[in-house]
């Protein structure tokens, strides 16, 4: 997920409706499924460039009627009607490069919800017991076309995903980075808390394994009150 722009999890005007930023998620998992029932037919919303060409795609394959998509920021933006689920997939959520502007997230997704209404994120957990003695940086793939690795900035929470991607066979690599706000899950709850949600599950993948200390990334929930 690179910082091109802060997807939004919401869109859709329709109560009991689902508001979700893009899906990473596999559609063949038990845990998910539910997700994916939920938001067939209701609606995105983004923010960039990269989204709104995203969104013009795919209104060559949905009309506005079946699928309403707005453009917006997932930290501010308002939309008419309540959801019974709001979701942001694939480390989302760290685009917004502040701890202020997650909690906003975190309270804009609570405003979205109807009581009863469940938030959930997937998130990577920072790897930082990875890093050797006095080094800022963890290669997360070494590969013949593409190596990649993130640098830490221990004090901000800030990592920046690096990314050297071969093209062609002439030797010429093409590379990209991207910027990230990385919290830990005991950090998202407390925002959770700050926004009126209560932690309802959190397991290590779609299939419900469970989270252990191991786990290199959760799937948290967290319900509104009803």
């Amino acid at each position: 997920m690179t910082a091109t722009g802060t997807p939004y999890a919401g869109a859709g005007a329709r109560p009991s409706s689902a508001r979700c930023s893009l899906s990473h998620a596999p559609t063949e998992s038990p845990y998910v499924a539910e997700v994916h029932r939920r938001v067939r037919g209701r609606g995105l919303l983004r923010r960039g460039p990269a989204y709104t060409h995203m969104a013009a795609v795919l209104r060559r394959k949905i009309d506005e009627g079946t699928l309403p998509v707005a453009i917006g920021d997932m930290a501010t933006t308002a939309v008419p009607g309540e959801s019974t689920l709001v979701y942001l997939v694939y480390n989302t959520i760290t685009n917004l490069l502040t701890q202020d502007e997650q909690v906003e997230c975190f309270r804009n997704a609570a405003r979205h919800l109807t009581p009863g209404g469940r938030f959930v994120i997937e998130l990577g957990v920072p790897p930082l017991r990875f890093l050797p003695p006095g080094q800022v940086s963890v290669p997360f793939d070494v590969s013949e076309r593409h190596l990649g690795f993130d640098t830490f900035d221990l004090v901000e929470q800030i990592l920046v995903s690096h990314h050297f991607t071969r093209d062609g066979d002439d030797g010429r690599y093409r590379r990209n980075n991207s910027l990230h706000r990385y919290a830990w899950p005991a950090e998202l709850d407390l925002m959770a808390r700050i926004a009126g949600l209560e932690l309802e599950r959190r397991v290590a993948d779609w299939d419900g394994a469970p989270f252990t200390q191991d786990s290199a990334k959760h799937i948290s929930v967290w319900r509104k009150p009803a």
